[in-house]
């Protein structure tokens, strides 16, 4: 497995992982999420990956076939803010590992990857959001060293 920048020709496969977790959401929160939809269109991932603030790393087979899973980061900062510091924070959009390759130490090779990307370009910090339905994920990232900094609530009227 190579871990990389993503490219235009990955775009397919990004798609299909992208309806994976379309899927985990719908199932989870219906009210919410829209099913058989994905998070980007194709026109949207193209500039996604053509944004450097925007960077997004796969997880690839041997021979560059098989994107194995995936990370979408954004650049983020408070810069002139009343209220917060300026400290720059690599947000992790989303991650993704196919379902056929989980159990394979993919994604915590790509949050690895992430955290040393982030480190080496002077980012303060690696947050991320993830969902109550999907408690899967929470446990993940809590084994990657992840804890709460902000817990989102809601009351459905």
């Amino acid at each position: 497995m190579k871990i990389r920048r993503a490219r235009g020709r990955d775009i397919p496969q990004i798609e299909d992982l992208l309806q994976q977790v379309l899927d985990v959401h719908a199932k989870g929160r219906t009210d919410l999420f829209k099913p058989n939809t994905t998070k980007y269109t194709e026109d949207e991932l193209e500039k996604i990956l053509a944004d450097d603030a925007r960077p997004v790393f796969v997880a690839v087979s041997d021979d560059g076939s098989d994107v194995l899973g995936y990370a979408f980061c954004v650049y983020q900062q408070h810069v002139g803010s009343n209220n917060m510091t300026d400290v720059r924070t690599l947000y992790i959009d989303d991650l993704c590992v196919d379902a056929s390759q989980r159990g394979q130490h993919v994604g915590s090779a790509l949050y690895r990857h992430v955290l040393d990307f982030a480190r080496n370009e002077g980012f303060y910090n690696v947050t991320l959001n993830v969902w109550s339905c999907n408690p899967g994920a929470q446990r993940f990232y809590e084994a990657m060293g992840l804890r709460p900094y902000r817990i989102g609530m809601e009351q459905i009227l």
